[in-house]
């Protein structure tokens, strides 16, 4: 244990534990490269400064790839809440987004992300210029999505169930058949609507749309015979064929807006949107101006107005 004697915890930095992240969720030294912008010899020098810290290897070989260590997987949420600590530290009791430096993940499936987070990113780059919008896939988030710091938000329409999560309503959209009018006719009734052939969207492999659960529990059933992991795929599978999909209808201003669209002739659930986080970062000033920046964009998104 001779490294104890010459390495201590006061030569952490944000940059080591930035570092240790980036390993862990990639599990590739070049995909950690180039997440945060440097040389591979920079992470591998800056490795070998954190193993010397930890006197662990963190990191070993398996195959042509890398696994963390138990120690590894250990130190990620203690790195995690170290960031957030500086990142409170360094704001002060003044927080002024224009010197904001992050990277902020934010975790949202195809409807929200187009949607929302163009104009998002445009107000960041104007207020807050030093801030990097990373985005990832929601599937159905779990409260551990953001528990372990994956992400600092999730929009999604199925806020995972927590004591310490923190959802807020967006707002409300309502389901719409789309189709090819090339094709065929829009279904004016349940009886079409049911004899036609159906693609969807499957996040997970047993899990359809909550709207699918909702028809089947009043004896309605579909008949799906494409499923594809997000909205956007849809029209790739509508145009040209006489196929239905039904899809929030905002989604008629972005994924799907070459497809007609009129309201589904069988009664179907509302389709809320949440902004959901961890009771931790409730108080915090940045991320409740970040907050305030996403609802700022929901109205215009929605054709209300700027």
């Amino acid at each position: 244990m001779e490294c104890m004697s010459k390495c201590d915890g006061s030569q952490l930095d944000g940059h080591l534990l930035k570092l240790l992240l980036a390993v862990l969720e990639t599990g590739s030294i070049t995909a950690a490269a180039e997440r945060l912008g440097v040389t591979q010899s920079a992470v591998s020098h800056l490795l070998d400064k954190l193993r010397a810290i930890t006197d662990d290897p963190l990191f070993v070989k398996r195959g042509r790839g890398i696994v963390p260590t138990a120690r590894a997987e250990a130190l990620a949420q203690p790195a995690r809440d170290m960031l957030h600590q500086m990142q409170l530290f360094a704001q002060g009791a003044d927080f002024d987004p224009r010197a904001w430096q992050t990277e902020l993940t934010i975790a949202a499936n195809d409807f929200q992300r187009d949607l929302l987070l163009p104009a998002l990113a445009a107000r960041l780059r104007s207020a807050a210029p030093g801030v990097t919008l990373r985005i990832v896939p929601s599937g159905a988030p779990s409260a551990e999505l953001l528990r372990s710091g994956a992400c600092q938000l999730v929009i999604s329409p199925r806020p995972p169930e927590g004591t310490d999560i923190v959802q807020k309503r967006l707002f409300e959209d309502q389901y719409r058949v789309f189709y090819d009018p090339a094709v065929r006719n829009a279904p004016t009734s349940e009886a079409d609507y049911l004899a036609a052939d159906h693609a969807t969207v499957a996040y997970e492999a047993r899990r359809g749309l909550d709207l699918d659960r909702q028809l089947d529990a009043r004896g309605v059933h579909r008949r799906v015979v494409v499923r594809v992991p997000g909205f956007a795929a849809l029209p790739a599978f509508v145009r040209g064929t006489s196929l239905l999909t039904t899809a929030p209808s905002l989604m008629g201003r972005t994924a799907l807006a070459a497809l007609a669209g009129v309201p589904v002739p069988v009664a179907c659930p509302s389709l809320p949107m949440y902004l959901i986080w961890h009771m931790r970062y409730q108080q915090d000033a940045a991320h409740r101006w970040l907050r305030e920046q996403i609802q700022a964009v929901v109205g215009p998104a929605m054709g209300m107005g700027g």
